[in-house]
C-alpha cells in the first residue's frame, strides 16, 4: 500500500467514524472537515481580522487540509454579535471574536477577556495556562456547549479618541460613549452613556454625532477604521483593556468528537497565534504611533491622576458585584484576583522594575 493510499484510508476511516457519531458540526467529505469560522471583525481588518484569518489558515495547512477552515467575516454569514450564538447552536463551527461581547450570558466570560485594571497579555495567559484559569473557563463555557481557547491578544490598549478634552470625572457625564466590556460599566456609573457597537460603525456614528468618543484598540489598527480622521483627541492608557484576548470558541459536540491529534493541533495554532499577534501587535503600534504623533492635529493625551484613581475605585467595585451575581462568576473571580495579586508582586521587581532601571540607563 502506497503511502499515499494509506493516508487516504486513514482519513475515511476518521471521517466514518464521525459520521456515526452524528456530530452536528463539520461537513465531512472524501475525509475532509470542512469548518466554518465565524468572527466579530470586518474582512482583513489590521489586527483582529487579519488575526483570525491567519489562525484560520494555519489550522488548514497544519492540517494538510484535513480540517479545511472557511473564514467568515463579521456579517457575512451572522451578525458580528451573533457569533457566539451560532457556534453554540451548531450553525457555525468556531468563531473567533472577544468574550466581553456576549457578558449578557456570563458574567464569568470578562475575566478571560479583559476586565478593568486586571492582568496584561502574558499575566492572563499564565494564570489561563499554570494557574488554574482553564478548568475554569471550560466550566464556564460548557454551560453554552463551547470549547474556548486563547487564540490573539492585543496587548494594553489606548483610552479612546474624543472629540473634546476629558479632564474631571464630571466631563463624562452625558458623554456618549462606544466601549464594550466593563469598561463600559464603569464610565455608566460615572455618567456616562455608552454603547457597544461593532467596529464597522463606530467612525459613522462619531462623525454623525451618534456618539461623542470611541476606543478600539490602538495606534495601528484605530486608523483601519477611520478614527483619527474622525476625533483629535487620543487618551491613554485604556484602564478597561490591560492586555484582551480574543477567544476561539468551538463547538463543544465537534470538539469531543474530533481526535486527540486534531485537537492538539488547534490549539497549538490558537497558542502560536496568540503569541503571533501580540508581537505583531506591538510592532505595528509601535510605528504607528509615530505617523499619529507627526499630525499636528491629534493630540495625544494621558488621563489625568484624577480621572485615573475614579475608574479605579469604580473598577474594584464592579468587580467585586459581578463576583456576587453568580457561584461560577464568584469562582472565576477569587482565582483571578488571588493569581493577580501574586502576578503583580512579582511584576514590580521583575518587569516594571526593571523597565524603570532602563529608562533611568538610557536618559
Amino acid at each position: 500500500m502506497t503511502t499515499r493510499l494509506r493516508r487516504e484510508v486513514l482519513l475515511g476511516a476518521t471521517a466514518a467514524v464521525a459520521s456515526a457519531r452524528s456530530l452536528p458540526a463539520p461537513a465531512v467529505a472524501q475525509g475532509i472537515k470542512e469548518l466554518k469560522m465565524v468572527t466579530s471583525w470586518p474582512e482583513n481588518l489590521p489586527g483582529s481580522g487579519v488575526s483570525a484569518g491567519r489562525l484560520a489558515q494555519s489550522i488548514t495547512a497544519v492540517s494538510d487540509g484535513h480540517l479545511k477552515v472557511t473564514l467568515y467575516p463579521a456579517e457575512s454569514l451572522v451578525h458580528a454579535f451573533e457569533v457566539f450564538d451560532a457556534v453554540s447552536a451548531g450553525v457555525a463551527d468556531m468563531y473567533h471574536s472577544a468574550d466581553y461581547y456576549f457578558e449578557a450570558k456570563s458574567p464569568a466570560l470578562n475575566f478571560f477577556c479583559a476586565v478593568p485594571y486586571g492582568m496584561t497579555a502574558d499575566e492572563l495567559a499564565s494564570w489561563i495556562d499554570f494557574g488554574g484559569g482553564r478548568a475554569l473557563w471550560d466550566e464556564v463555557g460548557a454551560q453554552f456547549g463551547i470549547k474556548p481557547l486563547l487564540c490573539m491578544n492585543t496587548g494594553v490598549q489606548m483610552g479612546g479618541w474624543f472629540n473634546k478634552e476629558v479632564n474631571t470625572p464630571g466631563d463624562f457625564k452625558g458623554l456618549r460613549y462606544r466601549m464594550p466590556g466593563l469598561g463600559a460599566e464603569v464610565l455608566r456609573r460615572m455618567g456616562a452613556s455608552v454603547v457597544t457597537i461593532p467596529a464597522g460603525e463606530i467612525v459613522s456614528a462619531l462623525k454623525s454625532g451618534a456618539i461623542d468618543a470611541s476606543e478600539w484598540i490602538g495606534p495601528w489598527p484605530d486608523p483601519a477604521l477611520g478614527l483619527d480622521k474622525a476625533a483629535d483627541y487620543h487618551y491613554y492608557p485604556g484602564f478597561h483593556e490591560p492586555g484582551t484576548s480574543s477567544t476561539l470558541g468551538v463547538n463543544k459536540k465537534l470538539w469531543d468528537g474530533l481526535t486527540a491529534s486534531e485537537r492538539a493541533l488547534i490549539e497549538a495554532a490558537a497558542q502560536a497565534e496568540t503569541t503571533r499577534s501580540l508581537a505583531e501587535f506591538n510592532a505595528e503600534n509601535a510605528k504607528a504611533l509615530k505617523l499619529l504623533r507627526s499630525d499636528p492635529r491629534i493630540k495625544i493625551v494621558r488621563f489625568n491622576d484624577d480621572l485615573i484613581k475614579t475608574f479605579g475605585e469604580l473598577s474594584g467595585e464592579l468587580l467585586a458585584d459581578q463576583a456576587a451575581k453568580d457561584l461560577l462568576t464568584r469562582k472565576v473571580y477569587d482565582s483571578y484576583m488571588a493569581f493577580l495579586a501574586g502576578v503583580m508582586d512579582w511584576g514590580e521587581l521583575s518587569e516594571t522594575g526593571y523597565r524603570d532601571t532602563r529608562r533611568l540607563a538610557l536618559a
